[in-house]
């Protein structure tokens, strides 16, 4: 698998210092666990980090710091969520945690054209979808408001940018309008985020926008 698509500096970096929205740090992490190149620029990002960390002033912890720790660890704790095991070896680890299992486990809905999407749970500071797009079907012409990642997991789709295969990923802002369409031969099946809503350029869409939370 040929990579040629990778995360921006700004991203990495934002990434490493955990600054950024849950649904990007899934993208991210997928990402990262697909393409040892940006693997290896985080791990420079995160020795800097660190090294600026080890450089600064302590700081003086509040008097009652350690009684209020002692009194967490006394709290029960959350049962975790359960999760399903991958059947499939190719399924990225960051995704399978989120799904609870592998592809088969995802629960799909239809957005019209065959092109399906899954919500994942994430936190409200950005949503996080799974999108599945038929070979050689097309998703409505759109720009945005803010950023989106589209990260391929199978398949290929092209744009007025440039051809996304199987580890790339594609950074839009609010300058991109796209119309996206997935290549001959093969479904194309992407996770996206994005921080804010899509800029449907048809009425179609924005009306059932609402309903789908894209």
């Amino acid at each position: 698998m040929t990579i040629r698509h990778h995360i921006s500096d700004q991203l990495l970096l934002g990434y490493s210092a955990g600054l950024l929205p849950e649904a990007f740090n899934l993208v991210i992490a997928v990402h990262l666990s697909m393409c040892d190149e940006c693997k290896a620029r985080l791990g420079a990002f995160d020795a800097v980090g660190g090294s600026l960390m080890g450089a600064c002033d302590a700081v003086a912890m509040a008097d009652d710091s350690l009684a209020a720790a002692l009194a967490r660890l006394d709290q029960p704790a959350a049962a975790p969520p359960p999760r399903r095991l991958s059947s499939s070896k190719s399924m990225p680890a960051p995704l399978v945690d989120y799904i609870g299992g592998d592809l088969a486990s995802v629960k799909w809905r239809s957005l019209g054209m065959g092109v399906r999407q899954a919500i994942l749970p994430t936190d409200k500071t950005a949503s996080a979808r799974l999108l599945y797009i038929p070979a050689g079907q097309k998703v409505p012409d759109h720009g945005h408001r803010g950023t989106e990642l589209t990260l391929v997991l199978q398949g290929a789709f092209r744009d007025e940018t440039d051809r996304f295969g199987p580890g790339d990923l594609e950074i839009a802002d609010e300058e991109l309008n796209h119309q996206p369409i997935a290549e001959a031969g093969q479904d194309c099946i992407c996770l996206a985020a994005t921080d804010a809503p899509l800029r449907f350029s048809n009425l179609l869409p924005r009306l059932a926008q609402p309903f789908f939370k894209i």
